[in-house]
């Protein structure tokens, strides 16, 4: 990385010094001093806490194109890493504080966090590069006053026997035979007011497997028999997508109803980024053999509310053969048609969510979700659903999805939309079942998922307990 990109990775997004005081000796060098990895991970993070962009796309941005292969993984260790931690990192760290309650400026706060996750997590990073760094960022950053109180803090931290310095999620840890839930809520970094509602939602260990859960590096090609689509499909590459977008795709594509005489018509609502779209595509192209949802001739639209993200799933949807008679649009789903509008025999109405059931993707969103915003994500998902249902035509199908785990974006949505519109409910596991029996999903987790994650031929997923992230899925029919 140049020394420009570097000086800039450490100032951006973080407090500057007044113009009229001008530069300091001590903040270029400090700048100098700070490894290229460490010196991006720092910006990041700083822009990920103010708001300003998303751990993934900022990881794939140019703000790494410079950076080594080494680096790069080590950028993205300390991006994720500290944003899974934040919370038990900040606890550890408070207690150390000279005084515990004191509120930190946030380059100091997040110099602290850097700093204390490579002592806790890292094992083969040497104790002293840790502290000079972090002692560096907070001079770059403009706060040298801290410097030295950041220095003493970590200290102590790596002055701790192993055993009682690595209890942030290590396995050496000791744990009680009982854990309140306050209690693994810090250990485990995550909000306690999200893991006293999963308690009550779904019991003491659920939440507590939740939690382990959204601290782990996903785990990739689980469910499925076959990495690539699965026996019919594999002639055609799929999209890459984790497991559980994935099986919310193939669920659809398997409840497709039976359209005689014409090309059957497909709506993805809130399509981008595109996954979904492409696994719709694939399975229901009619030049592919397919035993799965039958050989059909279908278009397919996709739309999304945002211009910008329909763009970049356009140019995505470009890549693939099989995805060329789908059709991309900006619309606004929540819009309810009237009598005019074209009707869809088949629906995915996977709405925007707070994303609670995919932690340990984006660790990002336990930081800045709150509880009132699920009531506005509920109104905004009620109305998407009401436009979607207005144009599905009779004997049509709609599968409502959601990668959240709170029942005001799932259970009490589908209640309150589907009632009113007279539809029925398709039991989910019927068409889990013809995944395993065609060769989509493996046999033992179909079984699995049929007596664990189906309730009222409704699928809900949880992370930890189903094996992939947080999903919820039901399937309408209008009659």
């Amino acid at each position: 990385m140049s020394d420009a990109r570097r000086d800039g990775a450490v100032k951006r997004g973080v407090r500057a010094r007044p113009r009229s005081a001008g530069p300091t000796a001590s903040a270029a060098e400090a700048i100098a001093k700070i490894a290229p990895a460490r010196a991006v991970a720092f910006e990041i993070l700083t822009l990920v806490g103010e708001g300003k962009g998303h751990s993934d796309e900022l990881l794939h941005s140019a703000r790494t194109d410079e950076l080594t292969a080494e680096d790069r993984n080590l950028t993205t260790a300390l991006v994720m890493g500290v944003l899974r931690w934040q919370i038990a990192l900040d606890a550890r760290v408070a207690k150390l504080l000279a005084r515990p309650e004191q509120r930190l400026a946030e380059p100091v706060a997040l110099a602290l966090r850097m700093g204390a996750f490579q002592l806790l997590q890292m094992d083969r990073i040497p104790a002293h590069a840790v502290l000079n760094e972090s002692v560096e960022m907070c001079r770059a950053a403009g706060q040298p006053h801290a410097a030295g109180m950041v220095n003493a803090v970590l200290r102590k931290l790596a002055a701790k026997p192993i055993s009682q310095n690595r209890d942030v999620g290590h396995p050496l840890r000791s744990v009680p035979l009982f854990e309140s839930a306050a209690a693994f809520a810090e250990r485990l970094g995550h909000p306690l007011w999200l893991v006293e509602r999963w308690a009550a939602a779904y019991g003491r260990d659920a939440a507590l497997a939740i939690c382990e859960y959204g601290q782990r590096e996903p785990l990739a090609g689980s469910l499925f028999v076959e990495a690539k689509g699965g026996g019919a499909a594999s002639a055609e590459e799929a999209p890459q997508m984790d497991d559980g977008s994935r099986l919310v795709a193939e669920i659809t594509a398997a409840a497709m109803p039976v359209v005689a005489g014409r090309v059957a018509r497909v709506w993805d609502c809130c399509a981008a980024p595109g996954g979904k779209t492409l696994m719709l595509a694939m399975r229901l192209n009619p030049h592919l053999k397919n035993e799965i949802s039958g050989s059909h001739d279908a278009e397919i639209l996709a739309t999304d509310v945002s211009a910008k993200r329909m763009a970049l799933m356009t140019a995505r949807l470009r890549r693939y053969a099989y995805a060329e008679r789908v059709r991309c649009a900006v619309a606004d789903a929540s819009v309810v048609a009237g009598d005019a509008e074209e009707k869809f025999d088949l629906i995915l109405c996977d709405v925007p969510c707070s994303g609670t059931g995919t932690l340990a993707r984006n660790p990002e969103i336990r930081h800045r979700l709150r509880v009132e915003e699920l009531a506005r994500q509920s109104a905004r998902q009620r109305a998407i659903l009401t436009g979607a249902l207005g144009r599905l035509a009779p004997g049509g199908r709609l599968v409502y999805s959601t990668c959240s785990l709170e029942p005001e974006e799932n259970e009490l949505v589908v209640e309150t939309v589907a009632n009113e519109a007279g539809v029925r409910r398709i039991p989910v596991e019927t068409l889990m079942a013809k995944l395993a029996e065609t060769g989509v999903l493996k046999q033992e987790v179909a079984a699995g998922l049929i007596g664990s994650a189906v309730r009222d031929g409704t699928l809900r997923t949880l992370p930890g307990v189903c094996g992939c992230d947080g999903f919820f899925a039901v399937v309408l029919e209008r009659g």
